[in-house]
């Protein structure tokens, strides 16, 4: 598939989502996202594809959030028919057991901190700063981030971004656990491989169970969670990879895993 707004790349068993409209600060507009949504959903489709990470184009911004200036020239598109995909195509009503690691490498503000926050693991060039800005411009944060920021962080300091819309530092938002690695922007990328690649050591149908059990099981008490049934750990528990673990270790060399 060809895409104006976004670049995709598959090496091995990886993927690579790139904004790619640098002369908004990679702000996105309708047709970035639903180019968004479709690379997302070609990953999560993708057998081969078993985890991805999704970064911005250039040195200033991931991505400034929603495009404004988009909106105020195209403000009758809210009649129109066209497709509405999630902001950045995973911040709402996108479920995908596998892994998803952000690579901000700069602004991440309003939609850009949605889409980062809706990833699993976060990675943050040093010169960056974060924020929900969307009262300031007469909106929410409605694409994730007013439930989100609350579960990430502890709530008192949420509500103080929320309420005032003021971006915070990388090193900032390092201290609240809201990413997991500060790092300078010349060794980004190579921070979120190595995550990547970390995660590549485990079995990936043992990765996708854990991922769906930790956020589901976020919405229910202990006890309820431990019991309910899990549609990832089912595929799991009858995988050759969970044989294939114990004899890896057994036999003291590398497992093989295959995903099935």
């Amino acid at each position: 598939m060809t895409y104006e707004f976004i670049d995709y790349k598959k090496k091995g068993h990886l993927v690579y989502v790139t904004i790619e409209r640098p002369e908004r600060l990679n702000a996105l507009h309708p047709p970035a996202n639903q180019e968004m949504y479709e690379a997302f959903t070609n990953f999560k489709n993708d057998d081969d594809a078993w985890i991805a990470i999704i970064t911005g184009t250039g040195e200033r911004a991931f991505s400034a959030g929603n495009d404004l200036r988009y909106t105020a020239e195209n403000w009758h598109e809210r009649e129109s028919p066209i497709i509405r995909a999630p902001l950045g195509g995973i911040t709402s009503d996108f479920n995908c057991p596998k892994p998803i690691i952000a690579a901000v490498n700069g602004y991440a503000l309003g939609g850009g901190l949605e889409l980062a926050m809706a990833c699993d693991i976060i990675v943050i060039a040093d010169h960056a700063e974060i924020g929900l800005p969307e009262p300031r411009v007469g909106l929410i944060a409605g694409a994730g981030g007013v439930h989100r920021l609350p579960r990430h962080i502890p709530l008192k300091r949420a509500m103080g971004m929320l309420l005032t819309a003021k971006r915070i530092s990388a090193t900032e938002a390092y201290e609240l656990g809201l990413v997991n690695e500060v790092v300078p922007l010349d060794k980004l990328m190579a921070t979120a491989e190595r995550w990547a690649s970390e995660i590549l050591e485990a079995a990936p149908l043992s990765v996708r169970a854990s991922k769906q059990m930790a956020y589901e099981g976020l919405g229910w008490p202990l006890d309820i969670a431990f019991d309910r049934k899990y549609s990832e750990e089912a595929k799991f528990i009858v995988s050759n990879d969970r044989k294939e673990g114990p004899l890896a270790f057994s036999e003291k060399r590398n497992p093989n895993w295959t995903a099935s």
